[in-house]
């Protein structure tokens, strides 16, 4: 069943109640550097953020650096990273990631998709969020539960994770690109689940036009106060 697409007075309640409940969302992710956050959200690929920040919060201290990392080398990297899926690869594209920052970009990461996406190991999506997080830009990186959220609710219906970051840069209004990310993969990650979604505690749930989101505890009505619904 095909859900239908959000129109602009729903989209604008959606984001003004994701701000009033998280008016400065951030992410998971432990980091203090626009480095540090390349280096978590390459090792976060199909992995979790609580089993990133526990290998990184052990890392970062001795290594935070493209030549402090790539002076561990592989193998050294590996003792870090090893209670993380797939730490084999990603230990090898850390390492020759550091090795083009530090000969190409004076060790410092690039702002810009096209150098990002040229590092080992980074993708669209691992730069769609340190383009974001680290450097403010109107970017959309869409994960699991960012194309849940998007196709579920009717806020970006798509059939693969470029339409739904296409149209979810299109629909958000200016105000809240910045913020959304993390709003809608925190919504996706605690909320609108996979399988049991919590719709009965869904602030948005009223907005939002899955068809099944009344046999999940959705309420008919919900007023919520001083905004339009």
């Amino acid at each position: 069943m095909t859900v239908k697409n959000m129109t602009k007075k729903q989209i604008q309640t959606f984001f003004e109640i994701l701000r009033e409940q998280r008016p400065h969302p951030e992410t998971e992710l432990n980091y203090s550097s626009p480095f540090e956050l390349l280096v978590a959200v390459t090792l976060s690929a199909q992995a979790t953020d609580l089993s990133v920040n526990k290998a990184t919060d052990k890392l970062f201290p001795i290594a935070n650096t493209p030549e402090k990392i790539y002076a561990l080398g592989v193998d050294g990297l590996k003792e870090y990273i090893k209670t993380i899926g797939l730490y084999n690869s990603k230990a090898e594209n850390v390492i020759k990631a550091c090795k083009i920052l530090i000969e190409k970009h004076q060790s410092q990461v690039p702002n810009n998709r096209a150098d990002l996406e040229a590092l080992p190991g980074v993708g669209r999506k691992t730069a769609n969020v340190v383009l974001n997080t680290a450097f403010g830009q109107a970017t959309m990186a869409v994960d699991t539960h960012i194309f849940r959220v998007g196709n579920r609710t009717g806020l970006a219906v798509g059939k693969n994770v470029l339409e739904v970051e296409h149209r979810l840069i299109k629909v958000i209004p200016k105000e809240f690109i910045l913020d959304s990310h993390h709003w809608l993969i925190l919504h996706g990650r605690y909320c609108c689940i996979a399988r049991k979604p919590k719709c009965a505690e869904c602030v948005v749930s009223h907005v939002c036009n899955w068809p099944d989101k009344y046999e999940f505890g959705a309420h008919r009505q919900i007023k919520t106060k001083n905004i339009e619904v």
